[in-house]
Parts: structure tokens; C-alpha cells; sequence
């Protein structure tokens, strides 16, 4: 028998911040270790070479010492985080037991943190951010939010298109944008599942889509860019009035829709497939993952430095472990799937078992969406008219 009940994800909205609990002094713990690539330049470079090498490792690691002391005298950091509540948690639990750095987080959505950081206008109430997609880190950027900083492990990137031309941000992952269906409730409606962003606009999906609140999501936000990408400004406007008529809930959340697919809740949920993996894996074997045939995006999962935070240099260390495997390699352990962009770093074979390719997308215009974002989501909004009603929650 297929899995009916709610199985859902056990991250509430948090209204406090939340400390990590079991951090220990660690004092012998050591930065993280030299990527394969520095280490095999090494052993093969010529002798005069060789000692010009090691004389920049032993620099960069005596720098890297200076920070991590550094770091431990300020003794706190505090994390915004936008990926799911049980990845951040491991992730800032973990890096308080490696440095002894007493570490609090709250979960908050993309569009919130840009929201509440641009409120506090250069006072921010946390030191950095992590998860969620950058299409909010870019607004930021623009917004001078986010702090310069070039870091060391940023050499792990498997491409510069992972980070941001500044060092203003850097990514740690890449999830695939598609479609999430309840095959069970496709059947029981005798309707096919859907193939292209086209189809979502049929009259028989009337109700039964969701999609989540550009106001509170990236992930809505990324959609927006996305078919104004790929279709242009008006046509997209024109396509969102048609899809809007089929959207029975926009979520609060960009991983909301996936999260109502398995129990029946909701028959298609736009959203990351990674997030979809999930779900299938707790044991809901109704649940299909579509790539679009038509073609979709991405997003980048990001980590960054809030201008004016209390513990810069904490926040410094944070952004060198979050590009480590000592923190991306554990996402899978905390059920995150999505693929990573760091050639040191062990990739979840679930993303490729399930058929996804990381590749298989479009040209994404990262410099549209910053310069963009918001006016995007203000005409979206305009398109829709009367439509922007209770559907697109906040709560």
C-alpha cells in the first residue's frame, strides 16, 4: 500500500534563534585540509617550483590559523539560513564541535532574509547566510548587504559560475527546477502528468498545481526569471495569468509544494527536484519527478557575509568551512540531495540515480536576475491583478 500519511519535514517556522547544542573547545582541530589538486601540484612541480609552492602553502595555512584564533576570540556566530531546517541545523552543529564557536540559526526563506537584512539597513541581526537560491543574494549585492571576502577554498569551485564576480557570495550547491506529481492522483483523474511548462496551463490541472510566494520564496522568484528568460517579459506575464488560473496555493516556502505532493495534498508541485528526492526516499513511491521537455534552470545554493556583522571573523571561517567538504558532504546525511559544486566534494549518487543531469539546463542570466528581481515579481504581481489573493500565504 502507497504511503498516505503526512510524513512532513520536521523544520517549523522559527521565531527565536536556535542554538547548537554539544559544541566542544576543539582546540587541536586543524583548518580544513589542502584540496587534491594543491597537493598534486605539488608533488609534480619542479624543484625551484616546488619551494615557491611551499612557502605560499605555509603562508596560506598561517593564515588560516590567524583567522580560526581569530574566529575563536570572538567565540559566537550567528547563521540565517534558507536551505531546509535539518541541513542547517548539521551544519552549524557541526562547525561549532570543529571550532568551539558558540553558533545559533534561524530558518528563514530567501525573500525574508533580503527582506529583514535590508530593513536593518547595515545592522544586520546575524553574521552570515546560508542555503537557498541567489537570486535574493544577488538583490542583495546590488543593495551593498553583502560583504567582500576572498576565500581560500574558493579554488574547490568546479566554475567561476559559482560565485559571485565580487566574492560578494559563493555557491555550495546546484538543484534542478522541474515538476513534482502525485501518479496515484493522475490515475484516479485519468489525466497524464504533464511534460512542458505549456501543459501546466491546461484546463484540466484547474486546482492542482502549487507553486510557492515570490514574496517569501527564491524558488518562485527563480520561476519568474526563469520563463522571462526563456520567453521574454510579456510573453511570460501572459503565462503566469494562464498558470495562475490552475494554482491552487502558492507556499510560503520554495520546498512547500513538494512536501504536499506525496499525501494527496497537492497532484503537481513546482519546485526543486532534490526536494522531491526527498520525499521519495521517507517512502513515498507516488511521487514522479519531471524535468521539463521544454527546459528549465537552476538554482545555486549560496553562503555570504552580511555587510556590518557582529563576527566577521567567525563569519570569514564560516564561509571556508561551508566550501569544505566538513560541511557540504554531510547534506546528504540530513536529507539534501542537491548536486554540489565543489571538486573536493562527494556527490549524492541519489541525484543521478533518480535521472537528474546537473548540466541539463539553461544558460541562466545570473547579472538579468540581480539587476531584475524585484521589478519582475512587481509586474508578476500587476499580471495577476485580483488573482494576488489568499492563495499566496505568508504563514
Amino acid at each position: 500500500m502507497k504511503k498516505k500519511l503526512a510524513l512532513l519535514l520536521a523544520c517549523t517556522m522559527a521565531f527565536g534563534l536556535t542554538a547548537c547544542g554539544g559544541g566542544g573547545t576543539a582546540a587541536t582541530t586543524a583548518a580544513p585540509a589542502p584540496t587534491e589538486a594543491a597537493t598534486e601540484a605539488a608533488t609534480e612541480a619542479p624543484a625551484g617550483d616546488k619551494k615557491e609552492e611551499t612557502e605560499a602553502a605555509s603562508e596560506a595555512a598561517g593564515g588560516m590559523d590567524a583567522l580560526i584564533e581569530a574566529a575563536k576570540a570572538e567565540g559566537e556566530l550567528t547563521v540565517y539560513g534558507s536551505c531546509e531546517e535539518e541541513y542547517l541545523s548539521l551544519a552549524c552543529q557541526n562547525f561549532e564541535k570543529l571550532y568551539g564557536i558558540k553558533t545559533k540559526f534561524q530558518r528563514l526563506s530567501t525573500s525574508e532574509v533580503y527582506t529583514k537584512i535590508s530593513e536593518e539597513a547595515g545592522k544586520p541581526s546575524a553574521d552570515v547566510w546560508f542555503g537557498g537560491t541567489t537570486d535574493p543574494y544577488n538583490e542583495a549585492v546590488a543593495d551593498g548587504l553583502l560583504m567582500e571576502y576572498e576565500a581560500e577554498n574558493a579554488v574547490n569551485l568546479i566554475s567561476d559560475d559559482y560565485k559571485d564576480p565580487t566574492n560578494c557570495w559563493y555557491g555550495i550547491y546546484k538543484g534542478i527546477l522541474g515538476f513534482m506529481v502525485n501518479t496515484e492522483e493522475l490515475e484516479r483523474l485519468n489525466l497524464e502528468a504533464p511534460r512542458t511548462w505549456d501543459d501546466l496551463t491546461k484546463e484540466e490541472y484547474q486546482g492542482l498545481i502549487m507553486l510557492s510566494n515570490p514574496n517569501t520564496a527564491g524558488t518562485a522568484k527563480l520561476v519568474i526569471n526563469t520563463m522571462i528568460q526563456m520567453r521574454g517579459h510579456d510573453e511570460a506575464m501572459e503565462y503566469f495569468k494562464a498558470l495562475d488560473k490552475n494554482i491552487n496555493q502558492y507556499t510560503k516556502s520554495g520546498s512547500g509544494p513538494s512536501k504536499m505532493v506525496g499525501p494527496g495534498e497537492c497532484v503537481i508541485g513546482i519546485g526543486f527536484l532534490h526536494d522531491g528526492i526527498y520525499q521519495i526516499l521517507q517512502g513515498y513511491d507516488n511521487i514522479e519527478l519531471i524535468v521539463p521537455e521544454d527546459g528549465t534552470s537552476f538554482e545555486v545554493g549560496a553562503t555570504a557575509i552580511f555587510n556590518g556583522c557582529t563576527h566577521p571573523n567567525a563569519a570569514k571561517l564560516w564561509i571556508e568551512y561551508a566550501l569544505s567538504p566538513d560541511c557540504v558532504d554531510h547534506a546528504k546525511e540530513a536529507g539534501s540531495y542537491q548536486f554540489l559544486v565543489l571538486s573536493n566534494a562527494a556527490q549524492p549518487e541519489e541525484a543521478t540515480r533518480f535521472g537528474l543531469d546537473m548540466n541539463n539546463t539553461i544558460d541562466y542570466d545570473f547579472e538579468d536576475a540581480k539587476a531584475n528581481s524585484a521589478k519582475y515579481v512587481e509586474d508578476f504581481f500587476e499580471a495577476l491583478g485580483s488573482s494576488a489573493d489568499s492563495r499566496f500565504k505568508t504563514e
